[in-house]
């Protein structure tokens, strides 16, 4: 189960419910994703709308990883989620918040 006070959300991707966060570590992982990006600028990025597939990859691969999922990029990206790109996009959504506004 899902403690939203960590930052974790709950989500269901091919049909099995996963815990996602974004731990230091998982930042760390972003950062280094976007070539060195703070998370200042990253967080700039998503907020002005700029998310692409790629985007929700790695945020959703970092969040099940630092969730404690063992899960490759590959194994992600063959995953569905319920509303295809909107759910998806909607995963990235709620664990940004969690993480950044502190949101449940």
């Amino acid at each position: 189960m899902a403690n939203a006070h960590r930052g974790e959300i709950e989500a269901e991707l091919s049909g099995r419910r996963y815990v996602l966060c974004l731990t230091l570590g998982a930042l760390a992982e972003l950062e280094h994703a976007y070539g060195g990006e703070d998370l200042v600028a990253i967080a700039q990025r998503f907020e002005a709308g700029r998310i692409g597939a790629s985007d929700a990859l790695r945020v959703i691969a970092a969040g099940l990883r630092g969730g404690g999922t063992a899960i490759t990029d590959d194994e992600v990206a063959a995953m569905t989620a319920e509303g295809g790109a909107q759910g998806f996009l909607s995963i990235v959504v709620r664990l940004l918040r969690a993480t950044f506004a502190g949101e449940p």
